[in-house]
């Protein structure tokens, strides 16, 4: 007896290919992202051969991003922002502001709108946490000085991404008309603002309700089920934690399953259960962000790097060169030697995650042109391939510099 399992099919056909991709990457020296990345490619509908369904994918991806974020709320640490604030939070302020001007500059030789070029910079001005944090720990620079400013700028990246992903939906009708200037009908001055300003206003009441009562309740459930003794309770207890409060996020307050998940593991991660919790949640919370990646390569079609060379290489340079300099030269400025200057600007010459989120809403509110999304892809995959190859060049560098050896320019 024959079924029809698109499900089942997805779901094995996305996790076995990634995982042999995936240790492909691996051997090479490279991010198994890559390999989740190229997962997606081979099942994805630009490329011969099975194709994963394409309505069942982006449901998935859904989970991914909410388990993403359930991550990053899970180990946000106001400690480690605070400790480094003084160059963390203007810095990665400056860094954003320099890269979204670039890629807005880009846009515009592309004959983009303004509001076009928006999404497209700020896509390229956030690195990813899963590359940054795997390149730090590789070298034991977590703890360093270089290694926290990194992280803090990081999180400081973060928190304006969830902050532009909460707005970009109440600002869709103004950044997409603006593609269209003569365009009849668009949202004027005010109705965006209510828009933004309803937004706002959902957002701080969602966030009252967490700090208020989440805060003390979420707490007190998993104590009650630790009591219990029983490990897969607690491991379901977790998970029902950070979907339950995504979809209620979304379902009662209207705002992002994305900005919902975060708060469920920032508010998580003030539990004396934090460090249990993310150890529990972790297995799956990996495989749905595996899905996640896959889901995102499918979306790209490699002919882009034949049919647009020129897009992809502007935007590459925008990630690896452009966003790095201003990273590096903010550095400088604050009196921090060179060798933290580099080991910064290096960190974060990569985007990943966040860019994929962005790059996705975007095209999905009709703001950013399926071209966008093709050239933030590819410049994700290219970022995240030289990465390892620019902490090569910094080790060198480095070794070569504790020797006394002279430095060639």
């Amino acid at each position: 007896m024959h079924h029809a399992t698109p499900l089942i099919s997805t779901i094995v056909g996305g996790i076995v290919l990634a995982f042999i991709l995936g240790a492909i990457a691996s051997k090479l020296r490279l991010p198994p992202l890559i390999g989740y990345l190229c997962a997606g490619i081979v099942v994805g509908p630009h490329t011969p051969g099975y194709t994963a369904d394409q309505a069942l994918a982006p449901e998935l991806a859904e989970l991914g991003v909410i388990l993403l974020m359930f991550g990053v709320g899970l180990h946000f640490s106001i400690k480690d922002l605070m400790a480094v604030k003084r160059i963390a939070i203007p810095g990665a302020v400056v860094q954003i502001g320099i890269a979204t001007l670039l890629g807005m500059l880009v846009a515009w030789g592309f004959g983009w709108s303004w509001g076009q070029g928006l999404v497209y910079g700020l896509a390229l001005s956030v690195a990813s946490t899963v590359v940054l944090l795997k390149a730090l720990q590789e070298r034991d620079l977590v703890e360093s000085p270089q290694g926290r400013i990194a992280v803090g700028w990081l999180i400081v990246e973060d928190l304006a991404m969830v902050l532009a992903l909460v707005l970009l939906p109440a600002m869709a009708g103004l950044l997409a008309g603006a593609a269209d200037a003569g365009a009849e009908g668009g949202p004027g001055t005010g109705e965006v603002l209510m828009a933004v300003f309803s937004t706002l206003g959902k957002v701080v009441a969602f966030v009252a309700v967490m700090l208020l009562i989440g805060r003390r309740f979420i707490p007190w459930m998993l104590e009650r089920i630790v009591w219990t003794g029983n490990r897969e309770m607690f491991r379901l207890g977790v998970l029902a934690t950070a979907l339950g409060v995504a979809y209620g996020a979304y379902s009662l307050f209207g705002v992002s399953f994305a900005l919902g998940a975060f708060f469920a593991g920032m508010v998580l991660a003030e539990s004396e259960f934090s460090h249990r919790a993310a150890e529990e949640s972790l297995p799956l919370r990996d495989a749905f962000s595996v899905l996640f990646f896959v889901s995102v390569g499918m979306l790209f079609d490699p002919m882009v790097l034949v049919n647009d060379p020129w897009g992809v290489l502007s935007t590459l340079f925008i990630i690896v060169v452009g966003k790095s300099l201003a990273a590096m030269g903010i550095v400088r400025v604050f009196g921090h030697s060179g060798q933290t200057g580099m080991t910064i600007a290096v960190s974060l010459a990569q985007i990943g995650e966040f860019s994929f989120i962005l790059a996705s809403l975007g095209v999905y509110l009709n703001i950013l042109p399926e071209r966008g999304q093709a050239l933030i892809l590819a410049g994700a995959l290219l970022s995240i391939m030289l990465n390892p190859v620019l902490f090569h060049l910094l080790d060198r560098y480095t070794a070569r510099s504790k020797r006394g050896e002279p430095q060639v320019a």
